[in-house]
């Protein structure tokens, strides 16, 4: 009998040292709403995040279009009306996330709050939903880069709460994506050689139709495209200016611009903030 109570008596204490380890439920996650205006879903939690990135819809140059189209989204959401879930896609370094943290600073405010989740913890939506589900913040669920192969469990999570899910999708909620991908998933060759012709029909494989029902249920694609030179150009000033050296460019700059790019081989918003910041320590230094 002893031997027994020693042996329960180790299994407690082991059990106790194991439950300090592990997260926290997500029924007991929420966190303190008054701490941050963006939160990270992390271990089951939502974290905030007390130094978000301070980048406002002035600074993105290039993207008069795509600011239009989901900042009416974003203002008629956070005016109590219905907007849509929102898949930003495109070329890399053109605006897709910047966008959406200029969009949390421009209405923070009013209200909105964004909330970041990475792709493998898609599968917690809705432990997420719930949380934010009797609050009366708007929020922005903020999935970044993302893309998914055919088995991962956030692919079906995410299809599911979008649009079938059981679980009710709250009306204080939205979901804003960022990919590289329109479809979200890759396609091979194999794909197209399981399509069926039917007279002159084309009837495309089951595979296709399963790899783009996901970026579907995005009620507003927004596309983003390379820049030309000059959009290329003005961001580089713009930048400049920010970081505090004055007046236009001339010709040294721009040569120095555009040899930047061709090194990096992107002439994108954010190698111009990069030769930006370059060029404006190195003249503070000369």
């Amino acid at each position: 009998m002893d031997k027994l109570e020693r042996f329960l008596d180790r299994a407690e204490r082991l059990m106790e040292k194991l439950e300090r380890t592990l997260p926290k439920s997500a029924a007991g996650s929420a966190p303190d709403w008054d701490a941050a205006h963006a939160f990270r879903w992390e271990q089951a939690r939502l974290v905030p995040v007390l130094h978000p990135h301070r980048i406002s819809l002035a600074d993105l140059i290039g993207i008069d279009k795509q600011k239009q189209l989901v900042e009416q989204n974003t203002k008629q959401f956070v005016q109590g009306r219905p907007g849509n879930n929102v898949l930003f896609t495109g070329s890399r370094g053109t605006g897709k996330s910047s966008l959406v943290k200029a969009l949390l600073n421009e209405h923070a405010a009013d209200g909105l709050r964004l909330i970041e989740v990475g792709k493998l913890a898609l599968a917690d939506l809705p432990h997420i939903i719930a949380l934010v589900a009797d609050r009366p913040e708007r929020f922005i669920l903020y999935c970044d880069d993302l893309s998914f192969s055919a088995d991962e469990p956030g692919y079906q999570a995410l299809k599911a709460v979008l649009d079938g899910s059981l679980v009710a999708f709250s009306d204080n909620l939205l979901i804003y994506a960022t990919s590289n991908r329109r479809h979200l998933m890759p396609e091979s060759m194999q794909d197209n050689l399981a399509a069926k012709y039917v007279g002159d029909e084309i009837h495309p494989a089951e595979s296709i139709e399963e790899k783009i029902s996901l970026s579907e249920r995005f009620g507003l694609w927004v596309s983003f495209y390379p820049f030309t030179q000059d959009e290329y150009l003005s961001i580089v000033a713009h930048w400049l200016r920010h970081f505090g050296l004055t007046g236009e460019i001339d010709e040294v700059v721009r040569q120095a611009a555009l040899q930047w790019s061709i090194q990096r081989g992107s002439r994108s918003g954010r190698v111009g903030w990069q030769f930006a910041r370059d060029w404006a320590g190195r003249e503070r230094v000369s």
